[in-house]
């Protein structure tokens, strides 16, 4: 009898020991294809700061299993470890690979996400791109007459090129856009499209105007203020009142009274509660407006 006891109780601890293996092997992935193993150890060692390791794996599945149902997921996360590293341009040509390749992915919104905020990133950087070139600074430039002449604004120079301030010297090298920047915005999916010689650099959140107010068709913007004040029927609201319903940053179209603008409302932005203005949240109408130039066109769809 004890010699059964003692034979069920080794037996059990077997039985727990095997169970326990099983779970730690599916967990580690021993069990898995190896694209699958390749991931998993990838997103383990990008999770412990081991971005090299991480590379190395992802770029490996890409490579060797190009058809893996597991090819999108390491096409983002290969490109979360370049954001990492701080290499935009290859992070942006890995999500624009994912977005072209698997248009029927279910992270094709976070790769956007990641895009645009890969692609402002470069707009705001030094690294010079395909669409950007690089202007040697000549006796009476100054930022202004360098952004007129170029489609662009002083605050997109200032920023792509470290300047804190307006003054610039002969011979100094900037960094300047050559493409050109147009917007769409699309009232049915409250988004507006950012892009730069019809190439997508970033989609935002925004609200439009109450019953179908919001204006169709093709549009340019002919003046930009920052921290505006609103000119309301028989008022003049103040900059810095709560009750200014713009918002940080004015981008008057050629349609008067309308235009894109901040918001002090807390509603959530994709409410259409404007007068038929595009409304965006002050953080994104000031990355806009440092962005695009007057003269920019948006069009408005349904």
């Amino acid at each position: 009898m004890r010699r059964q006891v003692i034979l069920g109780a080794v037996v059990g601890l077997a039985v727990v020991v095997g169970i326990g293996v099983v779970v730690v092997a599916s967990q580690q992935g021993w069990f898995a294809s190896k694209d699958r193993q390749l991931l998993s150890r990838a997103s383990r060692d990008a999770g412990q700061g081991r971005l090299e390791e991480a590379q190395t794996q992802l770029e490996d599945l890409i490579g060797t299993f190009p058809d893996s149902p597991w090819a999108d997921d390491a096409m983002l996360k290969l490109g979360e470890v370049y954001e990492a590293q701080q290499n935009l341009v290859e992070a942006r040509a890995m999500y624009r690979m994912l977005l072209e390749r698997f248009p029927e992915s279910s992270l094709i919104s976070r790769t956007q996400d990641r895009l645009g905020r890969v692609n402002v990133g470069l707009l705001f950087s030094p690294t010079v791109t395909e669409f950007d070139e690089v202007h040697q600074v000549k006796p009476g430039d100054t930022l202004g007459k360098i952004a007129s002449a170029n489609g662009t604004t002083v605050e997109f120079l200032k920023r792509a090129n470290g300047l804190t301030n307006d003054t610039i010297r002969p011979q100094q090298k900037l960094k300047v856009p050559k493409g050109r920047f147009s917007i769409v915005v699309d009232k049915s999916q409250k988004q507006l499209l950012l892009t730069e010689n019809d190439q997508f650099i970033k989609s935002y959140a925004v609200g439009t105007g109450k019953d179908d107010s919001t204006p169709e068709g093709t549009f340019t913007i002919i003046n930009k203020i920052p921290d505006p004040v609103w000119y309301k029927q028989g008022a003049v609201v103040p900059k810095d009142s709560p009750e200014n319903i713009l918002g940080t940053r004015w981008l008057g179209f050629d349609k008067t009274g309308y235009g894109i603008h901040g918001t002090v409302d807390a509603a959530p932005i994709s409410q259409q509660t404007t007068a038929g203005c595009v409304r965006m949240t002050n953080s994104d109408v000031e990355e806009l407006f440092a962005i695009v130039p007057i003269g920019t066109e948006v069009t408005i769809v349904n």
